[in-house]
């Protein structure tokens, strides 16, 4: 029985090769034999991987690459008794960063033999797959769309500048939120966060009391209608006072929907899906499996 599989997503390693040696190298010296490898490719981002592995008796998939492929992943091993291990590798790594998963590789590895296996929930879209960190309607998924593939390989992070300073002054929707089958509430609002996590890039806690295992998706509408009020908005998450005098107003529920007055641009763990008017999002409690530190 094949004890760890490795689903590597070569768009996000600069040397595949040297990647594997390092990989292998690590495990083999934790005592494990060498793992099954499975590279996703332009057509199949990690979907049919999580399959083999999971039919090939894996008990820990080691996901390189970034939430993209943590969310192909996740998809498929929700519900199963695999273990998920995050080697960070991508872009974003916002389920990594939460879940305070070390970027080195040989640390990231030690936390899939040695770590803790815990429980957390993931967050489905009605029609479009899960997600383990959050999904957008609006503005941020419009800033997802809009950066290129390439400018995040070559500048990371910096790469949704841009992008999202060209969306600022976007038009704000008029929306409606129904949280767990309750009464509308009528909102305009620039973007719609429905999140599993908390933390941003860099840290930023938009969502600091949003826990991935508390069985609840974090909503956060983001409300700022000039560059004077993303500046304050930002202030005010940035110092923890992101109330809604910030332009920011939270809600917590186990089941979301979104619906906007137009198409709007969307978004799930930071990969464009179908413009559409609607988002509708549950929790699925304690779906995946996923190796963290020892605290």
């Amino acid at each position: 029985m094949t004890r760890s599989a490795v689903i590597i997503n070569p768009a996000k390693v600069v040397d595949l090769d040297e990647r594997r040696r390092e990989l292998c190298a690590a495990l083999a010296e934790a005592g494990w034999p060498e793992p099954l490898w499975l590279p996703t490719t332009p057509e199949d981002p990690g979907c049919g991987m999580a399959r083999e592995a999971a039919a090939a008796g894996a008990e820990v998939v080691l996901v390189c690459g970034g939430d993209g492929t943590v969310m192909a992943v996740a998809g498929e091993l929700a519900g199963t008794d695999v273990a998920v291990a995050l080697v960070p590798s991508g872009t974003g790594n916002l389920l990594a960063a939460n879940l305070g998963i070390p970027r080195t590789v040989p640390e990231a590895v030690a936390v899939a033999v040695s770590g803790v296996r815990r429980r957390i929930d993931v967050g489905e879209v009605e029609g479009a797959g899960v997600f383990t960190v959050m999904a957008g309607i609006g503005f941020d998924a419009a800033m997802v769309e809009q950066t290129p593939d390439e400018a995040k390989r070559r500048f990371g992070v910096a790469a949704y500048v841009a992008s999202g300073l060209r969306n600022l002054t976007r038009r704000r929707m008029s929306v409606r939120i129904r949280l767990d089958g309750g009464r509308w509430h009528h909102r305009t609002a620039s973007t719609v966060l429905v999140a599993n996590v908390g933390r941003l890039q860099g840290g930023i806690p938009l969502l600091p009391g949003a826990e991935p295992d508390d069985g609840l998706l974090d909503v956060a509408v983001l409300a700022p209608s000039h560059l004077s009020d993303w500046v304050r908005l930002a202030g005010g998450v940035m110092l923890g006072r992101g109330g809604a005098s910030h332009g920011l107003e939270t809600f917590r529920a186990r089941a979301v929907e979104i619906l906007a007055t137009r198409d709007e641009p969307r978004e799930l763990d930071g990969d464009a899906i179908a413009a559409e008017r609607r988002l509708a999002a549950r929790v699925r409690p304690g779906a995946l499996i996923v190796c963290v530190p020892r605290v």
